[in-house]
């Protein structure tokens, strides 16, 4: 049992444990029998599958010294790598054929993970400036200096899936000075592809670059240009930071 609370992280591995009672028995010459079919699905906040559907059978003869027997399955999963926070459900299915019946049942159970506003269109969230590539603490305003290393981390997400949930996507970046002039470009920094079972709605995006000591103190601005290979789409934003 989890306690109280509990909150899964993507990427943790989950045991799932279902016990059975009120099961008709099928009477035999000295024996019972017993037969169970199970069927659990996985889905996140939004009924999203997160991981195929299992099922199974419970076939079982019982003898008089197995009267306090209970049958039960046992189940592992994975949260998925990029998944939301919210409440994820476990929705159970157990058909007793002996009996001709049918049961439901569902577990809830919670994960935070971290939150991207999805979008419809190609776009980024949750930009940020930063001093080191392990920061996770916004600069406010963004201000470095020559010599340091300039760190830009967001979010990618709106773009399209293709069969499977492929995506592809890739971004460069420029440096604008003052003028609106281009001083620096760099049109590959880097590129993700990857198909899963369950769609990843975001991909982690991070650029760093070295600022030579001889460069102006002045302000600038960072260019993002964002391409989405799978639905044909481009997106830009501007970020403005100083060297002083």
């Amino acid at each position: 049992m989890l306690p109280s609370g509990y909150e899964f992280v993507p990427g943790e591995t989950a045991y799932f444990s279902c016990r059975i009672a009120g099961f008709a028995t099928q009477s035999g010459n000295e024996a019972r029998a017993v037969k169970l079919r199970w069927h659990m699905r996985l889905v996140d906040p939004s009924g999203v599958p997160i991981d195929k559907d299992r099922s199974g059978a419970i076939e079982e003869s019982l003898s008089a010294q197995d009267k306090d027997w209970v049958p039960k399955f046992l189940a592992t999963f994975s949260v998925p790598a990029f998944a939301p926070s919210g409440t994820y459900h476990i929705p159970v299915t157990i058909q007793d054929e002996v009996a001709g019946a049918e049961t439901t049942g569902e577990l809830s159970f919670e994960v935070r993970g971290h939150d991207v506003q999805p979008s419809d269109t190609l776009t980024i969230r949750n930009f940020a400036f930063v001093r080191a590539a392990d920061d996770k603490v916004a600069m406010r305003p963004a201000i470095y200096t020559p010599g340091d290393t300039l760190w830009a981390k967001f979010d990618i997400t709106g773009y399209k899936f293709g069969e499977g949930n492929q995506f592809s996507v890739d971004y460069g970046l420029a440096i604008l000075n003052a003028n609106g002039d281009q001083v620096f470009a760099q049109p590959a920094a880097a590129s993700d592809a990857h198909q899963s079972f369950y769609p990843q709605r975001y991909v982690p995006g991070e650029l760093s670059l070295h600022l030579d000591n001889t460069v102006a103190k002045a302000p600038y601005t960072l260019v993002i240009i964002i391409h989405d290979k799978v639905g044909n789409q481009n997106y830009e934003t501007r970020q403005p930071f100083q060297v002083q």
